[in-house]
């Protein structure tokens, strides 16, 4: 019993290094595309703006951001999962290092940029692989929409993810973030880049079976 307890423990410690090795990649795309300098995703854009009027960096911003969107979460009912939780503490912080840590001046050519953006979708796209493999739920934001699907069945996910992002992207606007045409490319292209990466490893999310907070802690205690 004690060796199966021992050898789930290392199992799920491994899961969690999964990953946080998984957002460690996805943050570094979500930093290309914001070197890219062509405009921001709609919660990129968000964060950004948040950060222009408070004394924030555009991390804590968005860490401050995504706890907020955890809680809307749990009130959606939404599952929750130690990957959930890890998402919202450390992506928005790495990817304010990566940004921080970048010795490259602004991009000034909109060619250059695109290519940074598309490479951006693909970093982002296997981290989220590596990530979700890990099977301990999604991010808040996925939760966020996934929740607001199940209470709009009629409407197809999709339209309920525009919605969404173009809520997200009005606000940031109005505080500042920066918007351009790679707001447009984010929005229609990094689901394609997404998909595309996807079909070639041979990875389908909705096969996924996630654990809970509760599941996993009920396995570290041996319950």
């Amino acid at each position: 019993m004690t060796t199966d307890l021992n050898v789930s423990r290392k199992r799920l410690f491994g899961e969690w290094l999964k990953i946080v090795l998984g957002l460690i990649v996805f943050a570094f795309g979500v930093h290309l595309t914001i070197f890219a300098g062509i405009g921001l995703a709609p919660w990129d854009c968000l964060g950004m703006g948040i950060a222009k009027h408070t004394p924030f960096n555009y991390g804590i911003s968005m860490t401050i951001m995504a706890v907020t969107i955890l809680l809307i979460d749990c009130l959606l009912k939404e599952k929750i999962g130690y990957g959930t939780i890890i998402d919202a503490l450390l992506t928005g912080n790495f990817v304010q290092a990566f940004n921080t840590l970048n010795p490259f001046g602004e991009n000034q050519n909109l060619l250059f940029g695109i290519v940074i953006m598309l490479t951006g979708f693909v970093f982002m796209a296997i981290g989220m692989w590596i990530y979700m493999s890990a099977e301990q739920c999604c991010g808040p934001r996925d939760a966020l929409l996934v929740g607001l699907g199940k209470r709009m069945p009629k409407i197809p996910i999709g339209i309920v993810e525009v919605l969404l992002w173009a809520v997200v992207l009005l606000a940031g606007y109005l505080l500042g973030g920066p918007v351009g045409i790679g707001t447009l490319i984010s929005t229609f292209g990094a689901g394609l880049v997404m998909q595309l990466v996807y079909n070639i490893i041979k990875f389908e999310p909705r096969k996924l079976k996630h654990k809970s907070v509760l599941e996993v802690t009920r396995m570290l205690l041996g319950r």
